[in-house]
């Protein structure tokens, strides 16, 4: 029993979760408070069994006269989980600018004979998050609500349409265009922007398909193979697969192993016939490498031809001092950061979040990303004027055990962007309850406050070994309120310390948290109205009747 349940736990980690076997260490909620009038709906919730040992913190403040609404332990340390990212993201939009956009730029280095270049091409990687391989029609950047870098933690997370590798196709056509058509020499990555950090998931200054190969296993008949097609499709790497499709209602379960450099692919074990499309992923161990390899196969589709073997290592001995003198030959710009932070904030992209602070370092000429941090600071407190001690943070995502935030930081940071000309683009970059990203994935039917919410969740479970339950560190939720008149409140409403004896009880504890914003909003409702608040719970009726859990 407890390896099913500690199997379906990590299976459940979701976006936004970190997964860790740790104990809770929030402590006793109190018995009463100075500011515990939050209403007998709010203090049925908190009075939960599963919250005995927990501790609530709430914070709701009318952004227009500063009045606090609703307020529990407002002043204390949370264990946030992903709302740290609202900190870091609100940093580096401020940092960078919302119309940023990456220019990663290939130099030709050595000499031009007709359409033959003798020497290498060099493509210097600028942390551009995409690389076009989300970039829509319109120039906009897609995105699911259950993001393909969760599709080993989370069932249902489905790819976007759009072509991993179109930023270097269009690299490729632009090569070509300036007039070469021969590359005698090598083709080399430029990654000399930052050092990876080591945090997880490491950013790198050249991402594609975020690093990772994505795997779909569609099912067929019963008794046959499974359907396999992955993407990105590049040398040397290869893929195979044991999946056979068994009965509908059968066991969906599916393993990918990988050799030690990532090249060589398997995936084993069954899907129901009845089952969606399941998608799995498997990471890339050398993304130098691997961006190597994937252009001077996109400069072979645009008709450009290089001589140096097209896999191995990435030659970055071969880099120059400097490019004076080597001219640039093509450049692919990506869309406009708010763009970014929007998928950021929408899906909580883990290794978007963390190469945030690398993007952040890189302003100040630093290729340490950990200097991020004194610009995460020095916009807190010169810009938005929030006190930088009621948080605490070690990365950009919300996963290490450092991590804490405050509700009142928390909503004073919220409450800066109201007073800014972004407020809007920042508000709406929000995951929106019942509408977009991971917001998407709850009150999405019979719910009152759906597209009335605008709010980042974070999450933080484990397994309690020592009563084999799950131990709920962290189930937060943080953004702004939407009354029908259009008047806003930010809020904070987070649990740490709760506890739950299956997967069943995590997903109580992740409604109970929605239901709380819910019932604040229809409050803000009535109070805009002058009248009194018609709550109607959500979480039978108003969310999908099978759970995918908690981004």
């Amino acid at each position: 029993m407890r390896s099913r349940i500690r199997g379906r736990l990590r299976a459940w980690a979701t976006v936004g979760v970190t997964l860790a076997v740790v104990a809770g260490t929030a402590a006793a909620a109190p018995a009463e408070s100075p500011h515990s009038d939050l209403g007998p709906d709010i203090t049925a919730i908190m009075n939960k069994p599963a919250y005995k040992h927990a501790q609530w913190g709430l914070l709701e403040v009318d952004t227009e006269s500063g009045r606090t609404v609703h307020s529990m332990n407002p002043d204390q340390f949370f264990m946030p989980g992903s709302t740290v990212k609202l900190i870091t993201i609100s940093s580096a939009w401020h940092a960078l600018g919302p119309d940023h956009r990456f220019t990663t730029p290939v130099n030709a280095i050595g000499q031009r004979n007709g359409s033959t270049l003798t020497g290498n091409l060099a493509l210097l990687a600028q942390g551009d998050l995409t690389m076009g391989g989300r970039t829509k029609p319109d120039g906009s950047v897609d995105f699911t609500p259950i993001d393909h870098t969760y599709a080993d933690d989370i069932p249902g997370a489905t790819l976007t349409p759009e072509d991993p590798l179109a930023g270097l196709d269009e690299i490729a056509h632009q090569v070509r265009d300036s007039g070469i058509t021969t590359v005698d020499g090598d083709v080399v990555i430029d990654s000399r922007l930052f050092a990876p950090p080591p945090i997880s998931p490491t950013p790198t200054p050249l991402i594609i398909n975020d690093n990772v190969i994505d795997l779909l296993s569609t099912p067929t008949s019963p008794g046959q193979p499974a359907q396999l097609s992955w993407r990105p499709q590049v040398a040397p790497y290869q893929v195979t697969s044991d999946v056979r499709t068994v009965a509908a209602g059968g066991t969906t379960d599916i393993q990918v192993a990988a050799s030690p450099d990532g090249t060589k692919i398997t995936l084993s074990g069954t899907i129901a016939a009845d089952s969606p499309p399941a998608l799995k992923i498997s990471q890339v161990q050398d993304p130098n490498a691997f961006g190597r390899t994937a252009l001077i196969e996109a400069l072979g589709r645009a008709g450009v031809t290089v001589t140096a073997p097209p896999t191995g290592p990435n030659p970055d001995a071969t880099l120059p001092a400097s490019y004076a003198g080597d001219p640039q030959v093509a450049a692919f710009v990506s869309p406009p950061y708010r763009d970014y932070a929007k998928l950021i904030l929408n899906v909580s992209h883990n290794l978007g979040a963390n190469l945030a602070l690398c993007n952040m370092a890189v302003t100040v000429g630093s290729k340490n990303c950990f200097d991020g941090f004194p610009v995460v600071h020095d916009f807190l407190t010169k810009t938005a004027n929030v006190d930088p001690t009621q948080f605490q943070q070690a990365d950009g995502r919300g996963d290490v055990p450092v991590d804490r935030v405050t509700p009142e930081g928390l909503n004073q940071l919220l409450a800066y962007w109201l007073h800014t000309p972004d407020a809007d683009a920042f508000r709406t970059s929000l995951p929106i309850l019942g509408v977009s990203g991971t917001g998407a994935l709850f009150c999405a039917t019979d719910c009152p406050a759906k597209g009335k919410v605008f709010a980042k969740p974070g999450t933080i479970i484990g397994f309690d070994l020592l009563n084999q339950q799950l131990a709920i560190n962290a189930q937060t939720y943080a953004g702004y309120l939407e009354a029908d008149d259009g008047h806003l409140y930010t809020f904070f409403v987070g649990v740490n310390g709760a506890a739950a004896p299956n997967i069943q009880g995590f997903f109580d504890v992740n409604d109970d948290v929605d239901e709380i914003a819910v019932i604040l909003q229809q409050e803000a409702c009535a109070e805009r109205d002058g009248g009194r608040p018609h709550h109607k719970a959500f979480t039978s009726a108003g969310r999908p009747p099978a759970r995918t859990g908690r981004p």
